[in-house]
């Protein structure tokens, strides 16, 4: 049996960005460069790293917790509820507009919308985990599963029981994880969106109902 590391998680700070973001990033990088990678203008982690740092919405630093093995960020993620919408909704605009521009800020926020087709925000009643990385050369050692096992935790210390994630098609092995930890395919959305930065793939969501 394989010792799984003994990672410390706690809220992220935005002194963390450095670590994180690039986590952040690799939890789904074709739709993150779909949506916010502009040539000449941006690379989808130069914007996720503002974000990150501003602190507010979906992005921010105030919604993440960080793993630390022997004072490291080694995995990152999010959870949050669907009463977040509104708010999560107008700090991306803000932080759009401020990286972008004018002029590019449209295109980001409609390439957006489109991808929350295929990968939709969380109602009222869920629990949304989001933003699972974890450093690529510590991947399969248990702190994926120890993430997940926290999130959930926390999410059922604000009274939800019904935890959701989305998984890409075309990741077989995150989807073999989730189900292991109990996670169900309740639906899969189908994906044409596609550009020179990024494909987005079909994507299913699956829900644990815990407690």
């Amino acid at each position: 049996m394989v010792d799984i590391p003994a990672v410390r998680f706690r809220a992220a700070k935005f002194q963390d960005a450095a670590a994180a973001v690039p986590l952040i990033h690799s939890s789904g990088p074709a739709a993150f460069d779909y949506v916010f990678a502009v040539p000449g203008r941006s690379t989808a982690l130069a914007f996720l790293h503002r974000a990150f740092v501003d602190g507010a919405g979906e992005f921010g630093w105030r919604n993440h917790i960080v793993g630390e093995l022997e004072g490291v960020v080694v995995a990152v993620g999010a959870g949050f509820g669907g009463e977040t919408a509104l708010t999560f909704t107008l700090a991306a605009a803000r932080q759009i507009l401020a990286h972008y521009g004018l002029r590019h800020a449209p295109g980001v926020i409609a390439r957006g919308l489109k991808v929350e087709r295929v990968i939709p925000p969380p109602s009222r009643g869920m629990h949304y985990l989001a933003h699972l990385g974890v450093s690529p050369v510590l991947r399969g050692q248990g702190i994926g599963r120890a993430l997940i096992g926290e999130l959930i935790r926390r999410g059922v210390q604000s009274g939800r029981s019904r935890m959701v994630l989305d998984v890409a098609a075309s990741n077989p092995r995150a989807q073999a994880l989730y189900e292991r930890l109990g996670f169900e395919v309740t639906d899969e959305r189908a994906s044409a969106l596609a550009n020179a930065q990024g494909v987005v793939p079909a994507h299913r969501r699956m829900e644990c109902v815990v407690g």
